[in-house]
């Protein structure tokens, strides 16, 4: 059974991924303000399709499926005559009492906007927000194989990327 409108139950779990929603919306787009106007758009998305949603199902891989499917709308309208997003925020911390964390953090996300969509959308929801592999892949709508085989080749490329011989701890 489906639902006709956002019920509270919905709002209140789509409330609840937010949080993680908006991680995955960060290694999408690699910076906070697109982030936010990308969840802003697929929480939007969210709501006016709510009755989409079966209950049936664990609305984890719906969620990331939707926000995900916004970023691609997003990528391809930038393409098509849009500014494709400024780095303006690499340097937001800079002076932070933890600046080495912020380096490695800045370091990390600059490798990962550096890889290609499918590799950077497997890396984000399996390694960054913790998907099983099945889930991941449901998300992205591939096989299982195609998944492990972009995270086996986004891993060594990051680990190339952040200057880690592929094999190495990291």
């Amino acid at each position: 059974m489906k639902h006709d409108a956002a019920t509270p139950d919905f709002r209140q779990a789509l409330c609840e991924r937010l949080p993680q929603l908006r991680r995955y919306a960060r290694n999408l787009t690699g910076t906070p303000h697109d982030a936010d106007d990308l969840l802003q758009v697929a929480a939007e998305r969210a709501l006016a399709r709510a009755g989409q949603w079966d209950p049936q199902q664990p609305i984890g891989p719906w969620l990331y499926r939707i926000v995900r499917n916004a970023w691609i709308d997003e990528v391809r309208a930038r393409r098509r005559g849009h500014e494709i997003f400024a780095d303006a925020e690499l340097g937001e911390r800079v002076g932070v009492a933890a600046m080495e964390a912020t380096v490695v953090r800045m370091s990390v996300e600059a490798a990962m906007a550096r890889l290609p969509e499918e590799q950077r959308s497997a890396i984000a929801l399996v390694l960054v927000e913790g998907l099983a592999y099945r889930e991941a892949a449901e998300v992205l709508e591939i096989p299982i194989g195609t998944l492990t085989s972009r995270l086996a080749r986004g891993r060594d490329a990051l680990q190339q990327l952040l200057g880690d011989e592929p094999g190495e701890a990291t």
